[in-house]
C-alpha cells in the first residue's frame, strides 16, 4: 500500500520547504484585504508562514508577501497577523 504524499509550502520567512500542516496560510482575498486564513479554505491567493514571529518578521523585512500578493502590505496589516498568530500559538 502507497503512503500517503505530504504537501509541503514554502514559508515566505525562513523559505523552508514545510509540510503544509506546520504553516500558517495568510490570504489576500478577492477583494484586495490580506489577512489570516488559519482554516487554510478562504478562497484567494494565498502564501504561507511558520508559526513564529521571527519568520513573520522576516517576511515583512524582505517584502515576501507584497511580492506574494502582488502589492505593499501595510505594517498595520503586519501587526494584526502578529496579533492573531500570537492568540493561535496559545
Amino acid at each position: 500500500m502507497a503512503t500517503k504524499k505530504i504537501p509541503m509550502r514554502m514559508c515566505t520567512g525562513c523559505r523552508e520547504m514545510k509540510p503544509k500542516r506546520e504553516l500558517i496560510r495568510v490570504v489576500k482575498t478577492p477583494d484586495g484585504e490580506i489577512k489570516l486564513d488559519p482554516v487554510g479554505k478562504m478562497s484567494g491567493r494565498g502564501a504561507y508562514v511558520c508559526r513564529s514571529a521571527g519568520c513573520l518578521a522576516k517576511a515583512e523585512k524582505s517584502g515576501a508577501f507584497g511580492r506574494a500578493f502582488g502589492m505593499n502590505v501595510p505594517k498595520d496589516v503586519f501587526a494584526a497577523i502578529q496579533k492573531e498568530l500570537e492568540t493561535i500559538e496559545q
